[in-house]
């Protein structure tokens, strides 16, 4: 018998704003065709001017919490993923602690960019198996709408706003790859590549600053290296792509999440694909993806994922996971 974090509540939010893409061909040399052709993309959220990422973040987490049927008490953690906080500190998981009232436990923030809810994933996973918590609370929130240079067409259009919650719980497995829970992960990362995504901001230059990306480099290495990145972890979970009953991919763009499919040999119909609907939501994507992909009746108990992510580091991994 091994112990096994296996995910027992899911929950998601989204801003109330929806922007479609004809609202950038009023300010930009851009249409609706454009975006859709290069993306997938067709429209994504924005946050209120008095909207944070902590409160996206409190949003998704009360809503895994009612889908898991517990209380904020009954959470013995917080980890956020997430690249656009509130503030330069405290972190954005002690304001969601204090926002639910938990005064116990701990809280604290996970930053990979897109593949930020990996490796709190990941962490949260280590922290279960080795005893420190029973329960934690793993949410993914961005407000990337606050660091977009609205002049640059090529970047602008990808991202949006939104948050992603799971709730983790200890449980016991028989040590199989058919036990529920996660049953392997694998991370990298090569700074090499800063170049490629990043944002131009921060302490050093007392700006919140914006993203910069160079697009066709980064769909160079995203297909290779997530469809790397998931077959490890298959490898390590002692299972194949055959196996997999769901891939949860970082909603980025259409066209790597059809070639990262293609390079596992997996049909498009075993995807949950979210992007049309969310844009590019950074670490938040694939806890929304998950969200919904669970509402609309794909993902079930007992299902197979495949969830990956590559973002700015470049950073990237995968988790296989039984639901």
């Amino acid at each position: 018998m091994v112990k096994r974090s296996v995910v027992i509540g899911v929950g998601h939010y989204l801003p109330e704003r929806v922007v479609p893409n004809s609202e950038f061909e009023k300010t930009l040399d851009t249409s609706d065709e454009w975006i859709r052709t290069r993306s997938g993309i067709e429209r994504r959220h924005f946050a209120a001017e008095d909207e944070t990422t902590s409160d996206l973040a409190t949003h998704a987490a009360e809503a895994a919490l009612t889908d898991a049927g517990l209380k904020a008490t009954d959470i013995d953690a917080v980890i956020v993923a997430t690249s656009t906080p509130d503030l330069t500190f405290p972190s954005v998981a002690t304001m969601v602690q204090a926002r639910l009232e938990l005064t116990h436990g701990f809280a604290f923030d996970v930053q990979a960019v897109c593949a930020g809810f990996i490796y709190a994933l990941s962490t949260a996973n280590a922290m279960i198996l080795t005893g420190q918590a029973q329960r934690i609370l793993v949410i993914g929130a961005e407000t990337f709408s606050r660091i977009m240079d609205w002049t640059d067409r090529s970047t602008c259009v990808l991202f949006g706003d939104g948050a992603g919650a799971v709730i983790l719980e200890a449980r016991v497995g028989g040590g199989t790859p058919d036990d529920r829970g996660i049953l392997a992960v694998d991370l990298n990362s090569d700074g090499r590549y800063k170049d490629l995504l990043y944002v131009d901001g921060g302490v050093s230059t007392g700006t919140s600053g914006h993203l910069r990306m160079q697009g066709n480099q980064v769909f160079r290495h995203a297909v290779a290296k997530l469809a790397q990145t998931a077959e490890t972890a298959l490898t390590s979970a002692g299972l194949s792509a055959a196996d997999v009953d769901w891939i949860v991919p970082h909603q980025a763009n259409i066209r790597i999440i059809q070639g990262t499919a293609k390079k596992m040999g997996l049909s498009m119909d075993n995807v949950v694909v979210t992007v049309q609907d969310h844009g590019n939501t950074s670490a938040a994507s694939i806890p929304l993806a998950l969200s919904v992909g669970k509402a609309r009746g794909q993902i079930k108990p007992g299902d197979l994922l495949v969830t990956e992510a590559i973002g700015g580091g470049l950073a990237w991994g995968a988790v296989v996971l039984r639901w």
